[in-house]
This record gives structure tokens, C-alpha cells and sequence, in this order.
């Protein structure tokens, strides 16, 4: 609980209509898309300008109050969720796309700017911002940056901090800077590179220039249909390995394939046991020549129909279907769990079927639908989230899914951030000394560590410590474990 000398400071830096405060109000913002964790925030503050985020960071500075950034709340690894309690800073109504420069490919944005607004903006100069996770419709710019947002366009153009020229941000004392720039090169340590993934850990992101996209001269969307997952994975393992780099390359299983279908409509063949979905950018000379080599390999790896979106709307509904996967599947189960983790492409068959196994030893059932392209794997854990020896399960077996993924040469995420769901894995990959070398960093922003505590680094307490037991069965623990 804050002292009320403290409220009043922020309150008369936002205005009472932004200062939140009470039980009822702050709720709202005690979890994020992660569902293991949940802890209340102290209040909830949402500033209108950077000049009012420095200000409130000076007052939290001046008390030693944790302060938490956060966006629309679409992450899936905690890191908006303030396990130490104190100020929750929601940059949502920072919403403004301050410059579009179609002539330089950039554009100046505040961070609460929505992705998907952004790209509705500049669509009328055939530009866009490439960077689209499944949550674009909701998540902001400043989110994407906070965890180095991918989607499936990464493949061909890369995350999001191969689009981000400079941002703007509020250090930990409250002072304000500005990295990078609208150049494509700064001199000087990579600074700006260094912030976007950090999770709100570093600063706090206010503005951001970005790169945006001339639309290719050609684009076919194809949709590949596979007895199993084994064929598509192998399907894409030849493409890459051929030097080729579609756009796009995603796949659903089965049973994902069931679920999006009856809820979207989006066209998927009900008896297929895996799809690829392909999107080719390319000019028109040599377009033809590309879906003819991926047409190849996926007919020579047991492909049995190759469907071509013969206009905007098929492809905007085949897109639609893999967008609103992890929805489609909150309607056919009470609670998800969606893993984050990165494998070698080569290795996709071997670890597909591990992850299978995983699943039937633990009896819990396990949709996928994932970036393929770039091995970026998605295995959604779907249980029932009133029964407490399901959650445990759960826990157990996302783990393992994990431990897999790490021996097979991958990494613990791709697009999501470690905030505090994998943060006890990062021992797993990192030895003690390149964790001390990254705390140096954190601390070197961050003395009095304030900024977003308690996330990336382990604690030494196990997944499972997450869980806490109640009369009522088994909910997610608040924030004193973390403390």
C-alpha cells in the first residue's frame, strides 16, 4: 500500500482520472496474458505524455517504488505483472502516430500506439510495418518492443529490432533520452538494439522512429495439406535448406486445424493432419519460379492438395484462421497455456513428435500452430483451469516441452520475453558469469532496481513454486513469493 503522500504526487501529475487505486480498479491489471501468475499492483498510473512518465519514474525513484510498464496487456510470459507490487504504468493512452515519412520509410510513434493501427496508417503509401504477432490487433508498439515482438512475417523480414531506428525513453532517475535516430546507422555502442527485448528492465520507451516496408510487387498465399506433422516439417526444412525464404511459413496440426475451423470458417480441410500456410513475396519474374520449387518440396514430402488463394478475401480468411488460433481454442477449453521456445528447423520433425509424447504422459492435450519457418514453436497446453492437479500437470509438462526444445540446440523464446515465465531456464543456456555480465547492465541503468523487478533473472524458486494452494482449489500466486 502507498502512502497517501505518494498518491498524491502522482495524482497531481495525471490527474485523478488516471491515478487507480482502488481494489476493485487495480485488479484488472494484476496479470497479463501469462495464466500461471497474477499479483496486485499498489496503483495503477497512466500517464498521458513522456513528460508525465519521467515524472511519475522521478516520484517512484524518490520512495524506491517498483515501477512496471505495460502496454494492452497481450504478453505471455508475466512480464507486465508486478510481482513486487507498487506503480503498474500503462502507456495505453500514449496512443499518437506522431510522423509518417513515406519518402525516408519511417514512422514516429508513441508506444502505446496499436501494431495493426500503425499498419492501417501507412497502408496507403504501400508501406507497413512488418514486425505482426498474433495479438497485432491489440498489442502495441511499444510492447512489441518491450519483448522483441516476432509473427509470421519474422521469416523474411526479421523482428522487431531489425525495424526499430530509435527510441525514446526515461531512465530509471527520470531523465529522458533518445537512442538512435531516423538514420539507418548510429555510431557508438548499440544502445537503441540494446533496450528493445529488455522488457521494460533498462527504460521505459516512450517514442519510437520505425522502418517501414515497401509492399512487394507480387504475393501468393498457398495453403499445403499433410497427412501429419512429420511431412510439413520436413516440407520446410528442404525449402530453407534450398536457399529459399518464403515470406511466411506456418503450420497447424490437426487438432488446431478442427478448432479454428469450427469457430472461423476460414476454409481448412477437417481430415488433414498438419497444413502448412505459405506466403511467397516476390516481383513478378521470378514468383512463378518460387511456388513452383515450394510446390515441389511439399508434394515430394507426402503434400496431398495445394490450395492458391485466388483473391484478397481467401487470403485475408486463411490468415484470419491462423490469427485467431489461440482465441479459437480458448473457446474449446476454460484455460491455455501457449509455450514460446525455438528449435533448429532440421530438428522440427523429431522434436514435434517429443512434444506429442510429452503431451500423451501427461494426459494433457496439445495444439500447435507455430512459425515453422524459423523453428518458433507455439505447443498451446489446454486443461481445465479449475481442477489444481491440472495445473500442476501443467507446469510440469510445459517445462519438459522446455528442457526438449533446450537439447535439440534451441532457445527458451522467440518472441514472447522471459519476464518471470522462463526466467528460472535461463541457467539452462547461460553460464553464472554471463548472467553476472547481464545484472552489470541492468544495474548500470537500473541502480536501486526499480524498473520492472523480479523478471529475467532467476530467483532459484521452480516453476511449480507459481502455484500456491487454496480452499478453493489451486490459483496463481501473488507477488510476495517474489519479493
Amino acid at each position: 500500500m502507498l502512502e497517501d503522500r505518494i498518491l498524491r504526487e502522482l495524482e497531481g501529475i495525471v490527474g485523478p482520472a488516471h491515478l487507480l487505486v482502488q481494489p476493485e480498479d487495480v485488479l484488472v491489471y494484476e496479470q497479463d496474458g501469462y495464466v500461471l501468475s497474477r499479483s496486485l499492483p499498489d496503483a495503477v498510473v497512466l500517464p498521458g505524455s513522456t513528460e508525465e512518465v519521467a515524472a511519475v519514474v522521478r516520484v517512484a525513484r524518490e520512495h524506491r517504488v517498483p515501477v512496471v510498464p505495460r502496454g494492452a496487456g497481450t504478453g505471455l510470459a508475466g512480464g507486465a505483472i508486478p510481482v513486487g507490487g507498487g506503480i503498474v504504468l500503462v502507456l495505453t493512452r500514449m496512443n499518437h502516430i506522431l510522423e509518417i515519412d513515406p519518402r525516408g520509410r519511417l514512422a514516429v510513434v508513441e508506444a502505446g500506439v496499436i501494431n495493426a493501427d500503425l499498419n492501417a496508417a501507412v497502408a496507403p503509401y504501400d508501406l507497413f510495418f512488418a514486425p505482426d504477432p498474433g495479438s497485432q490487433a491489440a498489442s502495441t508498439i511499444g510492447g512489441n518492443i518491450a519483448n522483441n515482438a516476432g509473427g509470421p512475417h519474422c521469416l523474411a523480414y526479421g523482428v522487431t529490432t531489425n525495424h526499430v531506428l530509435g527510441v525514446e525513453v526515461v531512465l530509471a532517475d527520470g531523465s529522458v533520452v533518445w537512442l538512435g535516430g531516423k538514420t539507418l546507422e548510429s555510431p557508438g555502442y548499440d544502445l537503441t538494439g540494446l533496450l528493445v527485448g529488455s522488457e521494460g528492465t533498462l527504460g521505459i520507451v516512450t517514442k519510437a522512429v520505425v522502418r517501414l516496408m515497401r509492399k512487394a510487387e507480387g504475393a501468393r498465399t498457398l495453403l499445403a495439406i499433410f497427412p501429419g506433422v512429420d511431412q510439413a516439417s520436413q516440407a520446410v526444412s528442404d525449402t530453407i535448406a534450398a536457399g529459399i525464404i518464403p515470406t511466411a511459413m506456418e503450420m497447424l496440426d490437426a487438432m488446431t486445424l478442427r478448432i479454428v475451423e469450427e469457430a472461423v470458417h476460414a476454409g481448412y480441410p477437417l481430415d488433414a493432419g498438419a497444413v502448412l500456410l505459405i506466403e511467397v513475396e516476390a516481383t513478378l519474374e521470378i514468383l512463378d519460379r518460387l511456388i513452383g520449387q515450394i510446390e515441389g518440396f511439399c508434394r515430394s514430402n507426402g503434400a496431398r492438395e495445394i490450395r492458391t488463394a485466388t483473391n484478397e478475401g481467401e487470403r485475408a480468411l486463411l490468415w484470419k484462421g491462423r490469427k485467431e488460433a489461440f482465441g479459437a481454442l480458448g473457446r474449446y477449453m476454460s484455460s491455455l497455456y501457449l509455450a514460446d521456445t525455438v528449435v533448429p528447423r532440421h530438428a522440427l520433425p523429431e522434436v514435434m513428435r517429443e512434444i506429442a509424447g510429452i503431451g500423451e504422459r501427461y494426459g494433457i492435450p496439445i495444439a500447435n500452430f507455430f512459425h515453422a519457418g524459423d523453428g518458433n514453436l507455439h505447443p498451446t497446453l489446454l486443461f481445465d483451469g479449475r481442477s489444481p492437479e491440472a495445473w500442476e500437470r501443467v507446469v510440469a509438462a510445459g517445462e519438459e516441452i522446455m528442457r526438449v526444445c533446450i537439447e535439440a540446440g534451441g532457445t527458451i523464446t522467440g518472441e514472447h520475453g522471459v519476464g518471470i515465465e522462463k526466467q528460472e531456464y535461463m541457467s539452462w543456456m547461460y553460464s553464472e558469469a554471463d548472467l553476472q555480465a547481464m545484472k552489470k547492465v541492468k544495474e548500470a541503468f537500473d541502480p536501486h532496481g526499480l524498473l520492472n523487478p523480479g523478471k529475467i533473472f532467476p530467483t532459484g524458486k521452480k516453476a511449480a513454486h507459481l502455484l500456491q494452494k487454496t480452499t478453493t482449489g489451486i490459483r496463481p500466486v501473488s507477488g510476495e513469493l517474489w519479493t
